[in-house]
């Protein structure tokens, strides 16, 4: 199984807004991105619009070439915009004003009527519909009940370690978690905080399908060019991912 890239175009929209232009344009970078390489592209549609807007998903699902994967809240509102728009996947995450980056999985365990109705409406607009949720048992098994295509195992407790042992504990616990999720025949994602130092052993677990980076991909374009980093990334999957070995 070929690894594929998902890569989340949020920060150059980050970047855009920080002075209410048009420049830099997140359409052109998903162009990049695409061109580069990258299997498809991610992007977080925010009830705050701090980011990306309405606009831009609307234009890079009508253009983009690769599946469109737009994370958004368990929030009507946004999920009545997917519904209209139709991106190929849609990825259920938590969502708080005051965080800078999304923290930790989504509670699905303490709220399964609630994301199952959303997940019930984007599944019959014939959108594929992921949820993103720490590496937990209960987590994953609530998912699956109610009716998710896949899980995406939130990296940031792995990728936030500052010892090699911790690092080992939480990527045994996403070894664990994504037996459990490709045991009950759900679609296995990763993500958040990977970059070009840490994503090698996640690329490697069995059954992993796509990892989608963000961050790292656009910190390192400001200085190699947004398609050089995105080369170099899907070069590092290339030859870390366990369907290679």
């Amino acid at each position: 199984m070929t690894l594929r890239l998902g890569v989340n175009i949020d920060h150059v929209a980050t970047l855009r807004q920080a002075r209410g232009g048009t420049q830099p344009d997140p359409v052109r970078a998903a162009q990049v991105a695409e061109d580069a390489g990258a299997n498809g592209i991610t992007l977080h549609l925010r009830e705050d619009r701090r980011h990306v807007q309405e606009h831009d998903l609307r234009e890079i699902v009508r253009v983009a070439s690769v599946p469109v994967n737009l994370e958004l809240a368990v929030d009507q509102r946004v999920i009545d915009i997917a519904v209209d728009v139709r991106p190929r996947n849609c990825c259920l995450v938590p969502e708080r004003r005051q965080e800078l980056t999304t923290e930790g999985g989504l509670d699905i365990h303490g709220s399964e009527e609630r994301v199952g109705a959303a997940v019930e409406m984007l599944r019959a607009a014939g959108i594929q519909v992921q949820v993103f949720v720490d590496p937990e048992p209960a987590q994953i098994d609530a998912a699956w009940r109610i009716g998710v295509h896949g899980i995406e195992l939130h990296t940031g407790a792995y990728a936030n370690a500052t010892d090699p042992l911790s690092a080992q504990a939480e990527l045994d616990r996403l070894c664990y978690a994504a037996d459990r999720v490709c045991s009950l025949g759900m679609h296995l994602h990763a993500g958040h905080g990977l970059d070009y130092q840490n994503v090698g052993p996640v690329a490697r677990i069995d059954g992993m399908e796509e990892l989608n980076i963000g961050h790292a991909i656009i910190a390192r374009a400001l200085f190699s060019g947004l398609h050089e980093a995105v080369s170099q990334m899907k070069r590092l999957l290339a030859g870390s991912s366990a369907g290679d070995e």
